[in-house]
C-alpha cells in the first residue's frame, strides 16, 4: 500500500517536472501540449458503439515492433477499430498520421483518475502493451474490468525490478500478475517468469523480424542514391551519435574508393551542420542532391527521417549507432538486407545483437582500431563479405513468424 502511494506520488511529481521542463525543452513541450484537454479530444475521436483493440508503444522503436501485429489485426478483424497510444513525442510526432490505426494519441499519465476516464471513453476489448511498458494503474484497472492485457515481444533480465528478492520487487511483481499472457522473445525470459511463479507465457520470438522482412520487400527505390553509389562499396551509418561519429569520420576522412551515408539520430540543423563540418571529403545533404550529380560526392548526410530502412538496400556494410551510449539502435533493419553490422560496445541487452555476434555476422567495436580492422577486412575480402551477408539474411528469415503466433493465441482461441 505504501509503495503504491509512493508510485502515484512519483507520477504526479513527474508530470509537474515535465510541465516545468516544457518552458525550456521542445520535447517536453510536445509531451505536455499533446496531453492538453486529452479527455475532450479523445471523446471527439472515438465513435459510440465502436469496439477497440488498444495498442500502446513507448516510442517509435516499440511501434515498429508492434506494427506487424497491428496490421494483422487490422486486416484479419475489420470489425474492430485500432487505438494506438504513445508515451514519447519521438514516437507520436512521427507516426501521428499512421493509416493503420483509427485513433492515435498520447497516453495520459498513469494516475488513477486519468486511467478510469481513459477506460470509460475507450472500453477496449483487448490491450497490447509492446515490450517494456508496465504502467501499474492501467494494468490494475484493466484487470478490475476483466479486459485482457497482453505483453508482446517482451524480454526480461535478472537485474529488472520484477525479479528482486525484496519488498520493492514483490510490489513490481504485482504488475506482472495483471497480465493475461506474455509473448516473450527467448527462453531465458521464460525461465525468469517461471521462477517468479508465472507460467502464462509463450516464447513467440520478436515481432521486429516480421517487420524488417516486410520492410525489405517494400524498400523504396531511391535513384539519387543509386547514382551516388556509382558501383562503389557503400557503408551506411544508421542512427549515429557523436561518439560513433568521432571514430567513423576519422575513418571516412582517411578512406579511398568507398562511399558513405550518415543518418544521424538527431537531424536538427545544428547537429547536421556539426557532422558536415567534421567531414573532409566531398559531402552533401540528401535534401540538396536534386539538380546535381550525386556521383561526385563521397559522403551523403541524411537530414530527414523515414529513409534509413530503405538506404540499407544499397549498402555492403552497416554501422549502427548508440553502442557508445545507452544501447544500440535497430540492427535488424540492416541485417535483413544481408550485410555485416558493426556497433559500439553497449549491446548486451539486445538478443538479436548477441545472436548475430555469435554467428560472426555482427561485430562490436571498442575503438577506432577495431573499426578500421573490421571495415578494411570486409572491403578487402569479397568472399567473406558475401558469406556473412548470406548468414545475416538467413538469420532474419528463420526468425519470422512471431506476429502470427500472437494472433493465434489472442484471437483464434
Amino acid at each position: 500500500m505504501v509503495i503504491r502511494i509512493l508510485y502515484n506520488a512519483s507520477i504526479f511529481i513527474y508530470g509537474f517536472l515535465i510541465r516545468l521542463g516544457s518552458l525550456f525543452n521542445e520535447k517536453a513541450k510536445l509531451f505536455v501540449k499533446g496531453r492538453k484537454n486529452w479527455k475532450k479530444e479523445l471523446i471527439k475521436k472515438v465513435g459510440s458503439g465502436t469496439e477497440y483493440i488498444w495498442f500502446h508503444c513507448a516510442s517509435l522503436g516499440e511501434f515498429e515492433q508492434g506494427r506487424p501485429v497491428i496490421e494483422k489485426v487490422r486486416s484479419g478483424y475489420p470489425d474492430y477499430k485500432i487505438l494506438l497510444t504513445f508515451f514519447s513525442p519521438s514516437g507520436y510526432e512521427i507516426r501521428k498520421n499512421y493509416e493503420g490505426a483509427d485513433v492515435i494519441c498520447y497516453l495520459p499519465l498513469d494516475t488513477s483518475w486519468n486511467v478510469k476516464s481513459f477506460y470509460n471513453i475507450i472500453h477496449p476489448k483487448k490491450v497490447f502493451f509492446i515490450k517494456y511498458e508496465f504502467w501499474f494503474n492501467y494494468l490494475t484497472e484493466a484487470k478490475r474490468r476483466n479486459i485482457p492485457v497482453y505483453i508482446i515481444s517482451a524480454i526480461f533480465r535478472p537485474e529488472q525490478w520484477f525479479f528482486k528478492k525484496n519488498f520493492i520487487g514483490r510490489w513490481y511483481q504485482q504488475a506482472l500478475s495483471k497480465i493475461e499472457h506474455f509473448f516473450i522473445q527467448n527462453e531465458d525470459s521464460g525461465k525468469l517468469l517461471s521462477e517468479t511463479g508465472y507460467t502464462n507465457f509463450t516464447v513467440s520470438g520478436d515481432t521486429r523480424f516480421d517487420r524488417v522482412a516486410e520492410i525489405a520487400l517494400k524498400a523504396k527505390q531511391i535513384p539519387l542514391i543509386e547514382k551516388f553509389k556509382d558501383n562503389k562499396p557503400l557503408i551506411v551509418v544508421g542512427s549515429s551519435w557523436p561518439p560513433d561519429e568521432e571514430i567513423l569520420i576519422r575513418y571516412i576522412n582517411q578512406s579511398e574508393g568507398v562511399k558513405f551515408i550518415i543518418a544521424p539520430h538527431e537531424v536538427s540543423a545544428t547537429n547536421v551542420s556539426r557532422v558536415i563540418s567534421a567531414v573532409n571529403k566531398q559531402v552533401e545533404l540528401f535534401s540538396n542532391l536534386n539538380g546535381s550529380d550525386p556521383s561526385v560526392y563521397d559522403v551523403i548526410i541524411i537530414d530527414s527521417v523515414g529513409l534509413l530502412s530503405s538506404l540499407y538496400k544499397y549498402s555492403e556494410i552497416a554501422y549502427i549507432g548508440g553502442g557508445f551510449g545507452v544501447g544500440i539502435h535497430n540492427i535488424l533493419e540492416a541485417a535483413t538486407f544481408g550485410m555485416p553490422v558493426l556497433f559500439g560496445p553497449n549491446y548486451k541487452k539486445f538478443k538479436e545483437a548477441n545472436d548475430l555476434v555469435g554467428l560472426n555476422v555482427a561485430f562490436p567495436i571498442q575503438s577506432y582500431e577495431d573499426l578500421e580492422q573490421n571495415l578494411n577486412g570486409f572491403l578487402a575480402d569479397s568472399e567473406r563479405l558475401h558469406r556473412v551477408s548470406v548468414l545475416a539474411k538467413n538469420y532474419v528469415e528463420q526468425n519470422k513468424g512471431a506476429a502470427k503466433i500472437i494472433l493465434n493465441r489472442t484471437f483464434e482461441l
